[in-house]
């Protein structure tokens, strides 16, 4: 039977990152990997995580499973997190499932549309983040592409995407992030949020949050910004969670997929179709991140301790953007890559073509996605001077 298989395509930023490893060049840059570095390069195990851990080993008592929905605390605490006071408000309308990263909450939350709505067509931004496409297509559901990032002016293109927006109905679905937009680094501001949630009461396509970057681009409140805002106009929405990145809980794969309906009753059902889905996939969650989570955010002093943490690395990628910023002014004279300064959260949209990608990593052994998805966070203040003047050169 597997001699039938034909060869298939591999994913680009895996063997980009293959790539990175074996070039033996002790100069190189890896720009590509959508991971937070520190200055040493390194992604960090961050210190409210690390007196969780310790709390866990001396306290946790066994390794039973802990059921479909997983941690309970965790998604109450995550369901506060991204809804804040509104939870209290709408706490019947909300139902939450940790999940094996935010990859397993796309997921399931997309299989949860396909049993709903067979022929219901996902709409994702463009650009948007690549794995959007294949979790889609596992789902068996159909793919379009709403307007979403103006190259020329590196701003929202509004006008485009509310104009494709206002033509769906209650068959469409549309995948939106909720904040630090991967790979543009541009996001919707409140005003268009507001507009978005308005146009998705009047028309009931379901919203569809893809939130994994919360506390990374404005602060914790104002990146759920979006989220809050849809719940409060629209009758029923989808959120993905991620903590990879704010958590630094990478290899833990923590998530979340949340429903919130207006109606509690739809809301439960919803989420026992939900619980069937992830019963057919890999049936209990894993415990030991979410538990992380879940500690973290019930203890006011580790709570504060990860919140300064969390500040102190945007504000670090807030650093590395004005810093790389200043870098372009001053080696070419103009404001060309002026957008990164004013983007938030860990990427930006350089603009180059592939074939100066290819450039860039064969003489100048700096490493980035084809479409010059740049992850400013992954930079070191000391590789600056070079990712700049490679970059300029092949962009000149």
């Amino acid at each position: 039977m597997l001699e039938n298989l034909q060869p298939a395509a591999g994913d680009a930023l895996i063997a980009l990152m293959g790539q990175f490893r074996a070039d033996a060049r002790n100069d190189k840059i890896d720009v590509g990997v959508g991971i937070y570095r520190d200055e040493h390069g390194r992604t960090p195990v961050m210190q409210a995580v690390r007196q969780a851990e310790q709390r866990l080993f001396d306290e946790q008592q066994t390794k039973a499973y802990v059921g479909l929905a997983g941690d309970l605390r965790f998604n109450a605490a995550t369901a506060d997190l991204v809804f804040g006071d509104a939870v209290a408000r709408q706490q019947d309308r909300v139902r939450a499932v940790q999940t094996t990263g935010g990859c397993g909450a796309l997921r399931a939350l997309l299989d949860l549309v396909a049993v709903s709505r067979p022929d219901a067509t996902v709409w994702l931004s463009d650009p948007t983040w690549l794995n959007h496409y294949p979790l889609v297509n596992a789902a068996r559901l159909k793919v379009a592409v709403y307007p979403y990032f103006d190259a020329v002016t590196q701003t929202v293109n509004i006008d485009a995407m509310l104009a494709c927006l206002s033509q769906l109905g209650p068959a469409d679905v549309v995948l939106l992030h909720g904040a630090c937009h991967n790979p543009s680094g541009t996001d919707l501001s409140d005003e268009q949020w507001l507009q978005v949630a308005e146009l998705a009461a009047q028309r009931g396509f379901l919203p569809f949050v893809d939130l994994a970057y919360q506390g990374l681009g404005r602060g914790l409140d104002a990146d759920a910004f979006s989220v809050r805002s849809l719940a409060a106009r629209v009758p029923e929405l989808l959120v993905a969670v991620s903590c990879s990145k704010n958590f630094g809980l990478y290899r833990e794969r923590v998530g979340c997929a949340m429903i919130v309906h207006q109606q509690a009753a739809t809301a439960q059902l919803a989420m026992e179709h939900l619980l069937v889905v992830l019963r057919g996939n890999y049936s209990m969650p894993p415990d030991h991140g979410a538990a992380v989570v879940a500690t973290i955010l019930s203890d006011p002093a580790l709570r504060q301790s990860w919140e300064q943490e969390l500040h102190g690395m945007r504000a670090r990628i807030t650093d590395l953007r004005q810093a790389v910023t200043a870098g372009f002014q001053q080696q070419l004279g103009h404001d060309k890559f002026a957008h990164i300064g004013r983007q938030l959260g860990m990427f930006s949209l350089l603009g180059l073509s592939n074939a100066q990608v290819q450039v860039l990593r064969e003489q100048h052994a700096v490493y980035m996605p084809g479409d010059s998805r740049t992850n400013i966070a992954g930079l070191q203040h000391s590789q600056i001077a070079r990712f700049v003047e490679a970059v300029a050169a092949v962009a000149r």
